[in-house]
This record gives C-alpha cells, sequence and structure tokens, in this order.
C-alpha cells in the first residue's frame, strides 16, 4: 500500500511532462458541410488578466470541486435537487478544456476519477439521470442527459477514453428510443421546462454524438426535434423568429434555454448547410444586441429576455444569470467560427472582461449566480446546486479559444494579451510552413502589444488584427513602415516575414461615458477599453452611500489609483475620478466591474449624473 502514492507521483509527473503537441484531439468522423472560417489557434502561455483569472478558475474553483458531491445524485436516487444531474457533465466540460490548455495533471487525475465513477453510475438500459424510475422524463431530466453526453464527449475528445464515448451513446440510445412522433413514444417537448426549450436543447449533443458516431439514428432525432419544436407543446423557435424576429417571442422566453437551443441550431446548419437556421439565428443575435443586452455582455432579467432597453441591473432584479452569460458566448463564438466577421470577436471580448470575471470571485473561486451592477456581488461557493456556480468554469475555459487563430485561413489576432500561438499556414507560394506568434503587453492596463513573428522559414504571408469599436488610433509599426486601422474591420499587414521579426500595435483607450437609458435616464457608466469600471465602496471609505456620488463634469480627468488597491487584490488597476460627493469635489476610486466586490463591498457601475 505504501507504493500507491509513489507510483501516483510518478503518473502525474510524467503527465505534467507532456508538451501541447503530444494532446491529440480526437476529432469527429463526419465533417460539416459548413466549414469553419474561424479556426481557433488554442493559444498558450496566456498571461496578465485573462491568465491570472483563469488560473484562479483552475486553482480555486475546478480543483476545489468534490466528485462525491457532484456523483451523490446518482449513486442515491432520486437526487437532493432536481437538476443536479446537470454538474458532472458541466465540469467534465471545463476540466476538458481546461486541460487541453494547461495539461495540468491534477485536472486530469481529478476528471479521469470522476469519468470512471460516473460511468458506474448508468443503469442497464442507458439512464445516467438521478430520478427515480417512476419520475424519469419530468422536470429536468432530459436537460442533465443533455449536459451527461456533452460532458462524456468533451471528456473523450481530450483523451480518446471509448468507455465516454459508448457511455454517451447508451445515454443517447435511450433518449432516442423513449421520445418521438412515432406510435408509443412521449412527447420530448411536454419532457421538461419552458414550453420545450429545456428538453429540445438536447439537439446540440444530438448533432455533436451523429458527428462522432456516424449513427443515423441520431442525425434522425434531430430532425425529430426540430418538428417537435413546431408542434403545439414546441416553443416554436423556428416560426417565431420568422414570423417575427424577435425572441420574446419564442416559447416562454427563458433566456439560457433558448440560447441552449440555438447553439444545436447552429451545429445542425454547420452539418447540414440549411441556410435559413442562420439567417434566422443572426436575426436573433441582432435583436439581443440591440435591444436586451446590458453593457457588460449578458442578458436576462429574471432570466428571461424582456422588453427592448429594459436593463434595471439590481440584485432584486436578479439580472445577468451566469448559465446566460456562458451561453451567450458559447452563442458569439459558434457565429464567430461560422463567419469570421469580428464583430461577433467584439462581443466575445465586452463577456468575457466584464461579466464573465465579474461572476467568479478572483480572492475565493466562488461564483455569482447573478451579477448585478449595483449592489453587492451575491458570491456562493456551494457545489453540484447552483447551475451557474458549474456554468462559470464552463466560460472561462473557453477563452483560449477566443484570442485568435485563422480566419479564412489568414492568422488573426482578436484579443490583445499576453500568449502564445503555434499555427500551420499557407503562405503566398501556396507552400505550408509553422508559424510561432507570441505577444506581451500590459493590455488592459495600457494599448501598447509587441508581437514577435516567428515563422519556420522566411515567407510571404498576411498578418490580420482585429480594431476594436472603442479603441482610436490603431497603428501597427514595423520598421519604417506604418499600418493604421478602422474600428470594427481588421488590419491586414502583407510582407515578407523573417523569424524574429517584431510588429508593434498601438491603440488608445479613451474613458467613453455610456448613458443609462430608459432603465437609468440620470445616470452615466465609464467605460475604458473593454472595460466597464465600478465604483467599490469597500476601497472608498469615506463614502456613506454610493447613491451619493455625482459626475457633473463633461471632460473626463482620469489618474492612475493602482496604489490604493488591497495588498491582496492581485490584479492592480485602478482609477481616480473627480466627483461630487454630497455636493463637495471629491477623487472617487473606480476600478474594473470584473474586479470589483470581491470583499462583498457594494459596488455601483450607474453613476448619478
Amino acid at each position: 500500500m505504501k507504493k500507491l502514492p509513489l507510483l501516483l507521483f510518478l503518473i502525474l509527473v510524467i503527465s505534467f511532462a507532456i508538451k501541447a503537441d503530444e494532446i491529440k484531439l480526437h476529432e469527429p468522423i463526419i465533417l460539416n458541410k459548413i466549414p469553419d472560417q474561424y479556426i481557433p489557434a488554442y493559444y498558450q502561455h496566456i498571461g496578465g488578466l485573462l491568465g491570472y483569472r483563469m488560473n484562479v478558475n483552475l486553482e480555486k474553483r475546478l480543483l476545489q470541486i468534490d466528485s462525491a458531491t457532484l456523483l451523490s445524485g446518482f449513486k442515491k436516487r432520486p437526487g437532493s435537487q432536481t437538476w443536479i444531474g446537470e454538474h458532472v457533465g458541466k465540469f467534465l466540460f471545463s476540466a476538458s478544456k481546461t486541460y487541453a490548455y494547461t495539461h495540468d495533471p491534477r485536472i486530469k487525475h481529478l476528471m479521469d476519477d470522476m469519468v470512471r465513477k460516473y460511468i458506474a453510475c448508468q443503469m442497464p438500459d442507458g439512464y445516467l439521470g438521478t430520478y427515480l424510475l417512476k419520475d424519469r422524463w419530468t422536470e429536468w431530466d432530459v436537460w442533465a442527459h443533455k449536459y451527461a453526453i456533452i460532458g462524456l464527449l468533451n471528456y473523450y475528445s481530450v483523451t480518446g477514453y471509448k468507455p465516454a464515448l459508448q457511455t454517451a451513446e447508451k445515454a443517447a440510445d435511450l433518449i432516442c428510443r423513449t421520445f418521438g412522433d412515432e406510435k408509443g413514444k412521449r412527447d420530448l417537448m411536454t419532457a421538461g421546462e419552458h414550453n420545450g426549450l429545456a428538453p429540445g436543447s438536447i439537439l446540440e449533443p444530438m448533432v455533436d454524438l451523429y458527428r462522432y458516431t456516424g449513427s443515423q439514428r441520431y442525425l434522425d432525432f434531430c430532425k425529430y426535434i426540430f418538428r417537435a419544436y413546431e408542434q403545439a407543446s414546441g416553443p416554436k423557435i423556428i416560426s417565431q423568429l420568422e414570423k417575427y424576429g424577435d425572441v420574446t417571442k419564442v416559447g416562454d422566453a427563458k433566456a439560457y434555454e433558448m440560447l441552449s437551443c440555438f447553439l444545436g441550431i447552429l451545429k445542425y446548419y454547420k452539418l447540414t448547410g440549411e441556410d435559413k437556421y442562420l439567417k434566422l439565428l443572426q436575426t436573433a443575435w441582432t435583436d439581443i444586441t440591440l435591444h436586451r443586452l446590458y453593457i457588460t455582455g449578458t442578458s436576462s432579467d429574471h432570466e428571461v429576455f424582456v422588453a427592448p432597453g429594459v436593463l434595471k441591473a439590481e440584485n432584486d432584479n436578479k439580472m445577468g444569470e451566469g448559465c446566460v452569460t456562458v451561453t451567450w458566448i458559447q452563442f458569439n463564438l459558434q457565429l464567430l467560427q461560422i463567419t469570421g466577421d469580428p464583430k461577433y470577436a467584439e462581443e466575445l471580448e465586452r463577456s468575457v472582461y466584464n461579466h464573465l470575471l465579474a461572476a467568479e470571485n478572483p480572492q475565493t473561486g466562488c461564483v455569482s449566480y447573478y451579477t448585478a451592477l449595483q449592489g453587492a456581488k451575491p458570491y456562493r461557493c456551494d457545489q453540484g446546486f447552483s447551475c451557474c456556480l458549474s456554468s462559470v468554469p464552463r466560460g472561462i475555459s473557453l477563452i483560449p479559444e477566443m484570442m485568435g487563430g485563422k480566419i479564412n485561413n489568414v492568422f488573426t489576432v482578436l484579443m490583445y494579451e499576453n500568449g502564445e500561438a503555434t499555427e500551420n499556414i499557407v503562405v503566398k507560394d501556396n507552400s505550408k510552413i509553422k508559424l510561432n506568434i507570441k505577444a506581451v503587453t500590459k493590455f488592459p492596463l495600457n494599448g501598447q502589444v509587441d508581437f514577435e513573428v516567428n515563422p519556420s522559414k522566411e515567407a510571404i504571408f498576411t498578418l490580420n488584427f482585429r480594431v476594436p469599436e472603442w479603441s482610436e488610433n490603431f497603428t501597427a509599426n514595423i520598421g519604417d513602415q506604418k499600418y493604421y486601422g478602422k474600428k470594427g474591420h481588421l488590419l491586414s499587414v502583407n510582407r515578407k516575414w523573417n523569424s524574429g521579426d517584431h510588429i508593434k500595435i498601438s491603440f488608445d483607450m479613451p474613458l467613453q461615458l455610456i448613458p443609462g437609458g430608459v432603465s437609468y435616464p440620470n445616470s452615466v457608466a465609464f467605460k475604458r477599453g473593454p472595460q466597464i469600471l465600478a465604483i467599490d465602496q469597500g476601497i472608498n471609505p469615506g463614502l456613506i452611500t454610493l447613491r451619493d456620488v455625482v459626475y457633473d463634469r463633461k471632460s473626463i480627468d482620469l489618474s492612475d489609483a493602482k496604489t490604493t488597491l488591497p495588498a491582496d487584490w492581485d490584479w492592480k488597476e485602478a482609477y481616480g475620478i473627480e466627483m461630487k460627493v454630497n455636493d463637495k469635489p471629491q477623487k472617487v476610486i473606480m476600478v474594473p466591474f470584473s474586479e470589483a466586490g470581491q470583499k462583498s463591498a457594494n459596488i455601483e457601475v450607474w453613476i448619478n449624473h
């Protein structure tokens, strides 16, 4: 028995020595008809704010997960809560994505152990839920099977462990045998919540499972789901979007479940090439971004899409559900992959730098279910009970896929953060070479980024750089050549590149005032670069109430105030802004919304004006 710890130690050491290019992703065997226009480069060595928060997500959240808690509802049915079955699948998604980036043997060991125990919980007929037999297929049972399949497929993709794939197939086969519009089968739309949006979201893993196995029954079931959407008991996703172009008209307007269905519809579009689905979901995207999106890149009020421009931001409004934030990010990432349009990267940046990071406390790894812009962030540390506490880590685990990659076969930088990527590219003479590109920057503290470009041989090719909508004076300098960017577009730099070449990107990040709209008509918010700023009462001890603060200036005087931050705030970013407090001039300290409230102080984004 004394040899086991040493053996485990050696396994971990060997695993930790694995290099990035030695982890081979196990790809689907069925190709999509619509090839991706954006292919992520899966950045490594991400630093700065994003790298710091990704490490928090690993060390303080994912590695603290107790598998016994997550598996409890499977080992002793029924589970203590009706949707406890979703959490294992969500964890496996986060852990698999995190392992693909970090190659950390600790997260690998944790998810290996959980998968083997999870598989052992599957019933002989394929059932992988937490309900008693008499209560199967009620409430959140299909929904939990959705996440079971998603989690197992993600685990299979990074490990190649076939029992995980086989377990997913057995669970899906049971779903296919149980539901359908053939005689004797049950109606999928009545087997869950929110007018069929919840059970109907199983479309996404069914498309994935078809692509991984080639089994026609899964594709047939996908087609059934589309028929079920439009039946009397269904949410009528397609017909309502065709008729109104308004997400509040779909089902009961439940944001998380609807966006989850959108993910499956987009995957089905890529698989089949049925063009109407892409156009409809782009219409939904436009409706959300124009009418229902908070400035921090999230949506939902009491978990539903509400009337245009109504964006109340207090804790009582239960705004910005963490699951909605993450699924909105997934929706934009898929649209970016399909189209290569940088406008979707703009939304990814908005959500990541603001609402996603704000939902996880960097000091504790605890997560807020709803993350209001006004008041204290209600962080919680429980596991296996709250959907958002399992979802927010999933969003953070996706960050390496958003940094950049190839758009239409041209390497394209999308986010300006420390990091490194290596990709095979096609150069002017149509030969293939390997490109390594490294970024060094203090962004978002400033707008200077130095890229070192290392092609495997001298060659002529293009590099693209996304020019953010919030930026000013965006330039790229290499030697004595200077290139100028246009907001919202890609700046292309085509030249002969040699190993060791440097290209210096520079842009201004002027502070912007954002009007409060119909919900906060006499208020403004402050935005610097991609970041929304907030007043944190804890680092402004003289403020008795944040409602006493008024910004009455036309110009903005911004000063560096990071020395005012507590010693245990690891990310040092703060700004002093002259305002009035009880009608007297006073410098108020503001910090990024993503960092505000980490010690449970009240915060304020919308400032009286």
